[in-house]
């Protein structure tokens, strides 16, 4: 069984910025961007920051890891 693996895009991250700041739990952004919990959970903490999880940072720190 072959697994394929996708990154999280910039519109995705954006989305995930937005939804955490109206308030919605981890399990409900991944419901809503049809990733697993999981998924959610490591990106914000990989990312988050001083001010809390920021999409921009976020997909900077993206690019930096892919290089």
């Amino acid at each position: 069984m072959s697994q394929s693996f996708h990154h999280l895009t910039q519109d995705q991250r954006s989305q995930i910025y937005s939804l955490k700041s109206m308030g919605h739990t981890v399990i409900e952004i991944a419901n809503h961007l049809g990733y697993h919990r999981s998924t959610i959970y490591r990106e914000v903490q990989r990312n988050i920051g001083g001010r809390d999880y920021r999409n921009r940072q976020a997909q900077q720190k993206a690019s930096e890891r892919r290089q």
